[in-house]
């Protein structure tokens, strides 16, 4: 079976289609291939099998893309060696556009192409091909696979898919500077034909710049393009493909290109020579002109430092630059100048340079400015800067402490007037002449009160108020001696000597303290002062004074004892007298406290401390002894009240019977309220022992009755022996009873007895008699029982007052 096709796998056959083709012919030519089922015999003749094997031989089909032909294409023929041409073989097609974009002749086998195609959507489609028996629709060929190819034309221009372009390049750059690379695509196929082939040129923008035909580069084409003539150029790149030739197509994009800038121009003034009118009223440090050199460059490259060279003005002013505005700023550097006019040299250079423009020269420029001094009315002017005065305190009012001056500063020299600020305090001290600028004093000063005062003092133009000057005043008011001294010690001076503990003995010719005195006043050689007693008050027979020279003084004790008992406090006036002229006095009278002294020289504090102080307890433990004492005294009120609330007897257990104080607030009312009292119980004592109950009152009987005999109640007399027999008993128990609290109390009983001999039974009662006693030993108990040692070691002395 043989297939004729479009092209052919050998040479041969694709001449022969390309004869086919030039021909325009719709048929093509078969090619004649032995088939496998036949034998050629040796006398030239073949011979052909019954059954012989079919097949196809296919070639590949083009098609032509984009026809606009108002028939349909040609694409090939499909033939079977089976076909004899009497119309009994069907050809089918299927695949990709099979019925749509290609259709075939059932008969045939033509194939033609329906509608337009394009390359760059689908260059290849697959089809499959089929031959059957028309009458049986037997498969006459297997189902056999081929390829329609489209084949391209130029039917697409070049595109920047990138453009349009934006690119820079320093000014003053060489020739052939690289700038930018473009690049173009072509959709054509590039493996056939010319179609994607492309040359790049420049349609506009030369002769500035130019670009590489094949590769795009865009460089520069001229020397020394300076940006301050031109900055910006817009490039138009074209791109052709089928190599440039004639009928290729073309697409074209833009290069915005700008010249970037180096510093290739140096600064420069408009102009060489410049005034400048200055007021003298120019504040220093403050901008009084400007100046400008301008630069063609941008950026750093124009960046500019001015400056002064010559030395006239550069004393009297400084420059400075705006980075903004890139201008010289003008200040005053020195205020009140002499002259009226200056002459500046003022120089601009770049600070960013490029070596590459060094032939171009310097890149610096100067210029002259002339600056005139103008006259303005200004504010008066002081002789000086601030001024310091004096006057002595308690000066009368109106005295003289000084005076200022102030002048015109202008050529006119007005005249001036000064006042006070009123809103200061110094107001109310002193005063200023309007005219002279003298200040007095409204009032006596005290130094002692206020040693320094500040005032501020104006001045302005009688012709021009509104513009006025000041100056600080500081006025130091001078000592005088009106204040007379006084000793300096506000506490009470302790005298302190070894001794018992109730005396202080050895203290005779012994320095008690030495004092000093205060003086409000200020004495330029220091303070000096001198002590004495009073000439006018006998000599005190405790206490002598002695002037130590040294503006101290020491009193000393002109006894030998002192008993705190007896006296405890002593005063001492002391006349002292300071080193002013003239000389003032003052007495002053100091309080001396005996201190007393334990054993061993060891010193007592006064005024209940020497306990606290021996113990050595803090601050924190003396808190917590006194909350102790504090919730003991809560618990001993709570038991008595609860003690109280019930109904106790009269007369107690005999173990219990021991002396009680107890007060009454109701005193009674004499013999007529003894007999209130019931004493059978002491009459019964087994009655009272079985009772229990006590009645501890005092009589007061004794109050009113003296020690004889016939003050008795008559109610005791009846049963008088029974009495005493009891009370000798309950003494007796009291006695042996070792658990009797350590404490004396005073027991009483309706009836003491009759002519005791002694007395009242409690010690408390008794009167306060000298015991032979030694009683030293309480000492060395420590300080609980100091006062009790106290009270028993008593010495009895003569009674001594100042």
């Amino acid at each position: 079976m043989r297939i004729p096709s479009t092209s052919c796998l050998c040479p041969f056959l694709v001449c022969l289609c390309f004869i086919q083709r030039s021909y325009g012919t719709g048929h093509h030519v078969p090619v004649k291939v032995p088939s496998k089922n036949q034998t050629k015999l040796p006398n030239g003749e073949t011979e052909v099998h019954h059954r012989p094997k079919r097949g196809w031989i296919w070639n590949q089909f083009f098609v032509l893309e984009e026809h606009l032909g108002p028939d349909a294409q040609y694409v090939g023929k499909l033939h079977s060696n089976s076909d004899k041409g009497d119309g009994t073989v069907r050809y089918i097609l299927s695949g990709e556009g099979a019925g749509t974009i290609f259709i075939i002749d059932e008969v045939t086998g033509d194939i033609h192409a329906t509608k337009s195609l394009d390359r760059e959507r689908k260059s290849h489609y697959v089809l499959h091909a089929q031959a059957l028996d028309r009458n049986t629709e037997e498969a006459l060929e297997p189902k056999s696979e081929f390829i329609i190819k489209v084949q391209d034309i130029n039917d697409n221009a070049p595109k920047f898919p990138d453009g349009p372009f934006v690119a820079s390049v320093p000014e003053m750059s060489e020739v052939g500077t690289s700038v930018l690379q473009v690049s173009a695509s072509d959709a054509d196929d590039p493996t056939y034909g010319n179609s994607a082939r492309i040359v790049y040129s420049i349609l506009l923008g030369q002769p500035y710049f130019s670009v590489d035909p094949k590769t795009g580069i865009i460089r520069t084409a001229l020397a020394n393009m300076d940006r301050e003539a031109r900055e910006h150029y817009a490039v138009v790149v074209q791109a052709k493909d089928m190599a440039g030739q004639v009928g290729g197509l073309s697409g074209s994009t833009t290069v915005n290109i700008t010249l970037s800038d180096v510093n290739d121009n140096p600064p420069k003034f408009p102009q060489k020579n410049y005034q400048l009118y200055v007021p003298e009223s120019a504040q220093e440090g403050k901008p009084v002109g400007k100046i400008k050199a301008n630069d063609e460059d941008l950026g750093i490259n124009a960046d500019i430092k001015y400056s002064i060279i010559n030395s006239e003005g550069a004393n009297t002013f400084s420059i400075s630059t705006d980075r903004d505005t890139r201008e010289g700023i003008l200040s005053l550097k020195k205020v009140r100048t002499t002259s009226r006019t200056y002459t500046l040299h003022i120089e601009g250079v770049n600070t960013h340079t490029d070596p590459r423009f060094s032939y171009l020269g310097s890149f610096k420029d100067t210029a002259t400015l002339k600056i005139t001094v103008g006259d303005v009315d200004e504010a008066p002017v002081f002789s000086m800067d601030y001024y310091i005065l004096d006057v002595y305190e308690n000066s009368p009012s109106g005295t003289e402490v000084g005076s200022v001056t102030a002048r015109d500063p202008d050529s006119r020299n007005s005249p001036v007037r000064y006042f006070m600020d009123s809103k200061e305090d110094g107001v109310r001290y002193f005063r200023i002449d309007e005219s002279t600028g003298v200040i007095r004093t409204t009032q006596p000063l005290d130094r002692e009160d206020m040693p320094w005062h500040n005032i501020t003092v104006m001045a302005s133009e009688v012709d021009n108020p509104v513009l006025f000057s000041h100056v600080p005043v500081t006025v130091q008011v001078l000592d005088v001696n009106d204040n007379p001294p006084e000793i300096a010690t506000d506490e009470d001076v302790i005298v302190r000597c070894l001794g018992k503990v109730t005396e202080l003995v050895s203290c005779e010719q012994q320095v008690i303290q030495t004092i000093t005195a205060l003086d409000m006043d200020d004495f330029a050689n220091g303070q000096r002062f001198s002590f004495a007693l009073p000439n006018q008050l006998p000599v005190n027979p405790n206490f002598t004074l002695k002037d130590n020279e040294d503006s101290s003084a020491s009193i000393i004790a002109r006894r030998r004892r002192f008993s705190q008992l007896t006296q405890e406090l002593y005063e001492l006036p002391i006349v002292v007298w300071d080193g002013g002229e003239p000389s003032l006095s003052g007495t002053s009278t100091l309080t001396l406290r005996v201190c007393p002294c334990q054993r061993h020289g060891k010193v007592r504090m006064c005024q209940g401390k020497a306990f606290l102080s021996s113990a050595g307890l803090s601050t924190g433990a003396l808190i917590a002894i006194l909350l102790c004492i504090i919730i003991l005294l809560a618990i001993v009120v709570l038991f008595i009240t609860l003690r109280r609330s019930k109904k106790e007897p009269l007369i107690i257990s005999e173990e219990d019977v021991r002396e009680n104080v107890v007060t009454y607030d109701d005193e009674g009312g004499g013999e007529e309220d003894t007999e209130a009292f019931d004493i059978i119980a002491l009459r019964n004592p087994a009655a009272a022992e079985e009772l229990k109950f006590r009645r501890d009152i005092r009589p007061e009987a004794r109050k009113h009755c003296g020690p004889a005999p016939s003050c008795r109640s008559p109610s005791v007399e009846v049963d008088e022996v029974d009495v005493h027999e009891f009370i000798k008993q309950k003494l007796v128990e009291a006695d042996m009873d070792t658990s009797v609290p350590p404490y004396d109390s005073l027991q009483t009983y309706a009836y003491e007895g009759q002519g005791s001999p002694t007395g009242t039974i409690s010690p408390l009662d008794s009167t306060r008699t000298h015991s032979e006693q030694d009683y030293n030993y309480l000492e060395e108990w420590g300080p609980e029982f100091q006062k009790l040692a106290e009270l028993y070691t008593e010495v009895e002395s003569p009674e001594v007052t100042t």
